[in-house]
């Protein structure tokens, strides 16, 4: 019951009239207070490997068969149209600009393993269960513990550089994800403790003794006599299984919003399709409890989420090609597509068939016919299936900063080859500029919205990242004041340099007696940039002498008067 009054008063406080009706005037909120501590630390949850799969791609789809629930608007979106910071994701490229030093170090700190480390003194105390890419967890004496994961046969060296980017992409977006790092080490620094077992895929479970550890090494790859791995950071706290794309989770009173209607959930989609993180389910996201205080692991603490085992982006090749074809394409049974096909006999043209291989360790992986409307992972996620335009339109203008600098920086940390490097490069640039292309054409690209003495400013990213050439822009702008919000005469634009966009509006003659919120006060001013045709829509309170106030930002579809 407590947890329902707070997600009432949550919902609230985030979108206040988050409607074309009146926003009120106040602070907009920046930070979700979900991680207020509790105890005690919730159960492990465990996700079977196969279940989760079979659940959304057959299941699910037959239970949800004659369910009236369309994806209606994002639960956790504050008056800004942004999301606050949360234990799921924290504002960074999206609020700043962010230097290539801080993008690739992501999340790590000054624990990194030292590969010049006397032999013996990365002891393995774990095998890794299950998964794409065998490996093995260290434990090291003063740094903490790794796990280490090594590449495929087929595409030496792609998984464990693709894990290492992956991770600073997702962190430099706002997610919480673990230092993942390229390393090259000798084999004697490695000294393994008896008595240890794996878990594979079908649930077997094995020795993990030196036999079990050469055939992981034989795996990997070398370079002058070193093995290349890469180590992901264990993960501060209390693992507590991963989170689910959907609904919430009963023993976490901080867990009140489904997760399928939370906007960072629902549009990395987005991220998951220009990196063809296909692998983007539950298995591969993880929660831990951290206690506010040290050493009390069962706390009082909170959840927080991460996304974790990026090793599939950039390519990931299977045994039947025509699986590999279709990833990012089509889910692995995707009864929409059989189903269109037996209608049609099987005469659409689909991507996979013109897919040619790269003729390096990226597979298929290319921006050539990528279409990020129509991405598609391993099998259905729900919160993905949910992403509203808007919430696409959100998460592109946070990729807008993720430009062709960063790109090149954070491909570096991959450790490839001069020719492989750079083919990544281009391609992520291709596929970032389709990404941004798609979704600045309906919602308003106009971001960075700031409030002034005369009127309102914010940056049109169309322009900055070069999707619309400045010359093709044609800006109009419409005013409506009051209590009915009536058309109010033409602001006029301010005279600055590109991409910026500043619209200057004359404050009405109220005597200072008229209370700040009064809606005389309110002013409703509507940009459109030429290019979207929905508008920016910016609401305010006209403070006289003391300037414009922000209340809030809307985006919508189609340039209509607003109510």
């Amino acid at each position: 019951m407590a947890s329902k009054l707070r997600f009432g008063l949550l919902f609230l406080a985030l979108v206040g009239c988050a409607s074309s009706a009146r926003f009120p005037l106040k602070a907009p909120l920046t930070r979700d207070a979900d991680d207020a501590p509790f105890a005690a630390a919730p159960e492990e949850y465990y996700s079977p490997f196969a279940w989760d799969g079979a659940n959304y791609m057959v299941f699910h789809p037959i239970s949800r068969f004659f369910a009236v629930d369309p994806a209606g608007a994002a639960t956790n979106v504050n008056a800004l149209d942004e999301v606050p910071d949360s234990s799921w994701f924290e504002n960074r490229l999206g609020v700043r600009r962010m230097t290539a030093e801080e993008v690739t170090r992501g999340a790590c700190d000054d624990a990194v393993l030292d590969p010049n480390a006397p032999d013996g003194t990365w002891t393995i105390d774990k095998g890794k269960d299950n998964g794409a890419n065998p490996g093995f967890r260290v434990n090291i004496e003063g740094l903490g513990k790794f796990m280490l994961k090594v590449d495929t046969d087929d595409a030496p060296d792609r998984a464990t550089g693709a894990t290492a980017i992956a991770s600073r992409v997702y962190h430099a977006v706002g997610y919480y994800s673990a230092c993942d790092t390229v390393v090259y080490f000798r084999p004697s620094l490695l000294k393994l403790k008896p008595g240890l077992t794996v878990t594979n895929n079908e649930g077997v479970t094995r020795p993990f003794d030196e036999a079990a550890l050469g055939a992981v090494l034989k795996t990997a790859s070398h370079r002058n006599g070193l093995v290349r791995m890469v180590a992901s950071s264990w993960l501060p706290g209390k693992p507590i299984g991963p989170y689910r794309y959907e609904g919430t989770r009963d023993d976490d009173p901080n867990d009140v919003i489904p997760h399928e209607d939370r906007r960072e959930v629902r549009a990395g989609r987005l991220v998951a399709a220009w990196l063809n993180h296909f692998d983007s389910r539950e298995q591969n996201t993880m929660d831990v409890f951290l206690p506010a205080e040290k050493g009390r692991k069962d706390g009082p603490g909170y959840v927080r989420h991460y996304i974790i085992d990026m090793g599939d982006c950039f390519g990931s090749q299977w045994a039947v090609d025509g699986i590999s074809r279709r990833l990012g394409n089509s889910y692995i049974f995707d009864g929409g597509h059989v189903g269109e096909d037996f209608i049609t006999l099987g005469t659409i043209e689909r991507p996979w068939e013109k897919a040619r291989l790269t003729g390096g360790i990226f597979g298929y992986f290319s921006a050539r016919d990528f279409d990020p409307q129509e991405w598609r992972g391993e099998y259905p996620n729900p919160a993905f299936m949910r992403m509203t335009e808007q919430d696409g339109a959100w998460m592109a203008r946070i990729l807008a900063g993720f430009d062709d600098e960063l790109t090149t920086a954070v491909v570096k940390v991959g450790q490839y080859d001069t020719i492989s490097e750079r083919y990544l490069t281009e391609t992520l640039i291709a596929r970032r500029r389709a990404i941004l292309q798609r979704y600045f054409a309906k919602v308003s690209p106009i971001g960075r919205i700031s409030a002034n003495q005369e009127g309102v400013c914010g940056v049109d990213l169309a322009r900055a990242t070069g999707i619309v050439p400045n010359e093709e822009m044609s800006f109009r702008a419409y005013l409506y004041r009051g209590a009915d919000l009536e058309p109010a005469g033409k602001p006029r634009f301010r005279r600055v340099a590109a991409p910026d966009v500043c619209v200057d509006i004359p404050h009405r003659a109220l005597p200072p007696s008229v209370p700040a919120e009064d809606p005389e006060r309110y002013v409703v001013l509507d940009i459109t940039n030429g290019y979207a045709p929905g508008p920016l829509r910016v609401h305010l309170y006209d403070q006289g002498t003391s300037g414009y106030r922000l209340a809030g930002v809307e985006r919508p579809e189609a340039l209509k008067r607003p109510k």
